[in-house]
């Protein structure tokens, strides 16, 4: 494969001003990329604020000979968003690529959460991409060119222990990357997701032992080739982290069929639990569309 570069196109990197976001900008950058490196510069559970995070990264790219803005907007209200977008659009005229990075952490057990640990989480991870990729959705259906990159957590897909606010917001991640995979389609614009497990400032206290070993740079070579021009892929996730890249995705059983006109009881659910379970023959579905196949077919006989 040819170089990977992004000569005159324009990423907005939110969270960039370290671990992970900061990898992704310094090498976008590095590539030939313009960066708006947005990062609110607070404490890892969103509060606070400070300009020297993201303007440590501008710094960063412009000595490597890089071209960049810093942006210190929260991504966590529509205007924050909007603001994080128009400083890409006034500085250098469009925004080709979007990568949701920004996050903070209120972990609690369930019966512990409260409502505002619950709202701030929400605030940033979900409604903060949707607050920033909704106006550079926009700018893209116009150039007809897109890249979305989300940020979800094996704690969503997968679940963990004490984070039922963080699971429950990237799990929406992963939502909310399946419809802009399929809106963005005939504009040219892909989306895909992430899960990356990283010694970041927000993992380092819960990684161990093991921290040493999952150094943020192991995740940026897969996030460079998925907003890359050379990617096809769209509405994909992936698990990576310590040199390890796989994929992740949600499949789907052929299932039990009874029929339309059959009259099911719970009783014979459970009689046919194994074939509704059994993953042999199963699809992994682009869409709402492949689902609604299936049960035409059972439909039609």
């Amino acid at each position: 494969m040819s170089d990977i570069r992004f000569d005159d196109r324009v990423a907005v990197i939110t969270g960039a001003g370290g671990g992970l976001g900061r990898t992704y900008a310094l090498d976008l950058a590095g590539r030939g990329a313009k960066v708006v490196v947005n990062d609110l510069g607070g404490a890892t559970d969103g509060t606070g604020g400070a300009t020297s995070a993201a303007d440590q990264v501008v710094k960063e790219i412009e000595a490597a000979g890089g071209t960049a803005v810093a942006n210190y907007d929260s991504v966590s209200t529509p205007e924050g968003g909007e603001a994080i977008i128009q400083t890409a659009l006034d500085n250098f005229g469009k925004a080709d690529i979007v990568i949701n990075n920004a996050g903070i952490l209120r972990d609690k057990s369930f019966a512990k959460l409260s409502d505002a640990d619950l709202g701030a989480v929400l605030d940033v991870h979900l409604k903060g991409a949707f607050y920033v990729s909704q106006p550079a959705f926009r700018v893209m259906k116009d150039n007809g060119y897109g890249r979305f990159l989300f940020t979800a957590s094996a704690a969503g897909v997968f679940g963990n222990f004490g984070q039922s606010n963080y699971g429950a917001a990237k799990m929406g991640l992963v939502g909310l990357m399946n419809v802009l995979a399929v809106e963005g389609a005939r504009s040219g614009i892909q989306a895909n997701t992430i899960m990356p497990i990283a010694n970041t400032r927000l993992t380092q206290d819960l990684l161990g032992p093991i921290a040493e070993k999952l150094a943020p740079e192991t995740v940026t070579p897969l996030v460079t080739y998925l907003v890359s021009e050379q990617c096809e892929l769209t509405h994909e996730l992936f698990s990576v982290g310590g040199g390890r890249y796989a994929r992740v995705f949600v499949g789907l059983t052929k299932g039990w069929n009874a029929g339309p006109e059959a009259s099911v009881s719970a009783e014979d659910i459970g009689s046919n639990l194994d074939q509704i379970r059994n993953q042999d023959g199963y699809i992994v579905p682009s869409s709402i569309a492949d689902e609604m196949k299936l049960i035409a077919e059972g439909l039609n006989g």
